[in-house]
């Protein structure tokens, strides 16, 4: 048995065990302003308060969906562990991503971890699988809930 086959044998009994909730983090405007400029997105929904409340259902403005979505890294830190003997870690995409409630500015957001699956890629990686959902504080619809892969390797 490889030491990828050993690591996945070994953590087969947290699949579907939801870990610790990751810290919260505020979605401020001058947050949701800088990633406007990053990603060149400047939609009134995001920037011009007094629009955004007089002209949609938000009440104000409210954060990019791939603003919340780019998160999910800040979230994973200290809360999913790595692996023993891993060289690198690499983000290998999303499934099932679901924008489903809007992050209004100021609000405190948090990311929920359950792992779905891990798969051998060889004998060098491991294909990782995490049901992600970010939580709004004090909202009971979720932000976004998405299956996050990522690719984690092993030796040189």
């Amino acid at each position: 048995m490889t030491h990828v086959d050993q690591i996945c044998q070994s953590r087969t009994t947290q699949i579907g065990t939801p870990l610790k909730p990751s810290k919260w983090l505020t979605v401020d405007q001058p947050r949701i302003d800088a990633f406007a400029d990053i990603t060149e997105d400047h939609q009134f929904i995001h920037l011009d308060a007094k629009r955004a409340k007089a002209e949609t259902p938000f009440g104000g403005t409210i954060a990019h969906g791939f603003l919340t979505l780019s998160l999910a890294s800040a979230f994973s830190y200290g809360v999913i562990k790595e692996f023993e003997g891993q060289t690198a870690s690499v983000n290998y995409g999303f499934d099932k991503i679901r924008f489903l409630a809007p992050v209004r500015a100021g609000s405190r957001v948090r990311g929920m971890f359950e792992l779905l699956h891990l798969v051998p890629k060889g004998d060098q990686a491991i294909l990782q699988t995490h049901k992600l959902t970010i939580e709004i504080e004090g909202v009971e619809t979720p932000a976004l809930v998405a299956h996050w892969l990522t690719l984690h390797q092993f030796g040189e």
